[in-house]
């Protein structure tokens, strides 16, 4: 095959453009007689001269004229071309998408952790909404409730949804009655975004005609969570979300009737995600997975 010399377009490029070998030789790091050379090499291959060459100076042919116009601009293009992908590959950025339960309690905690470990990945950490689906905006990882059934997204479970009551041990003390579903109907319950939960836990225990009306509704999780913690009443909250605040004590469960056993947190991404978003998210996932007897997960990788 024939094969177009770049070397030789590379010298002939300074040349032509400094109009001076010796120039261009000091700009290329290479001597004087290797830039003759490798134009001498190409002028054979074109079967052309490129420059009039004069006792003190060299000036470009008609051909040069044409040759140095499309070799500058190749050139500098492919220059710009790869210092473009040095700069991502050496900065590489993911947006992250989160719902405010998993961002507090899991995500932005660890953030340093990942961060030490890989240096060369960029993170941005945004809020999402329950209801967000990775189409919604400009995540490339999204991490809220429900797997997202859109082709060509992979959905990777995270936490289990599965609610059960709970209260904080000073709210808990000398209430001894709150560990069954009658003494928790008389408790100070707190709801989350609606009064439904509460309704679907009672029914699930066998009370269908509680009064769920008492207590204050939250519209953000995390304030609920704060209630409670703070010994405020009763709420539903995720296990195993709250695993640390359970294992701490800060939380006690009261029952083992649970609602949202078939629902859970997860992570969404591209099914072509970048390298980059697909090392979060194998991180991620496990720093955070509890699977059977266990397990973490295999490399995403």
């Amino acid at each position: 095959m024939d094969y177009i010399p770049l070397n030789a377009i590379r010298a002939f490029e300074a040349a032509s453009r400094r109009l001076s070998f010796s120039a261009a030789a000091e700009e290329l790091h290479v001597t004087h007689p290797a830039i003759s050379h490798q134009i001498r090499r190409l002028e054979e291959w074109l079967g052309v001269s490129l420059f009039h060459r004069d006792a003190r100076k060299v000036r470009l042919t008609d051909a040069g004229v044409i040759l140095q116009a499309s070799a500058s601009a190749a050139l500098a293009e492919l220059g710009a071309t790869c210092r473009r992908i040095r700069r991502n590959a050496a900065a590489a950025t993911i947006s992250v998408g989160c719902i405010p339960s998993i961002a507090s309690r899991w995500l932005v905690p660890r953030l340093p952790a990942f961060t030490a470990s890989h240096p060369d990945i960029g993170m941005r950490v945004a809020y999402a909404k329950a209801e967000d689906r990775l189409g919604d905006g400009d995540n490339d990882v999204l991490i809220t409730l429900g797997a997202d059934p859109t082709p060509g997204v992979t959905s990777l479970k995270l936490f289990s949804r599965l609610n059960r009551p709970v209260c904080s041990p000073y709210y808990l003390a000398g209430r001894e009655h709150l560990r069954t579903p009658a003494g928790i109907a008389g408790a100070d319950l707190l709801h989350d975004e609606n009064r439904q939960g509460w309704d679907e836990w009672f029914a699930e225990a066998g009370l269908a005609k509680v009064d769920v009306g008492n207590g204050p509704v939250f519209a953000d999780f995390n304030i609920l969570a704060t209630a409670v913690i703070a010994g405020h009443g009763v709420a539903l909250c995720p296990v195993d979300v709250f695993r640390d605040e359970l294992k701490r004590g800060d939380l006690v469960v009261l029952s083992d009737i649970s609602t949202n056993r078939d629902k859970a947190y997860f992570l969404t991404m591209s099914a072509n995600a970048s390298p980059a978003a697909l090392t979060f998210a194998d991180w991620f996932r496990r720093e955070v997975w509890v699977g059977p007897d266990d397990q973490q997960p295999s490399n995403l990788t």
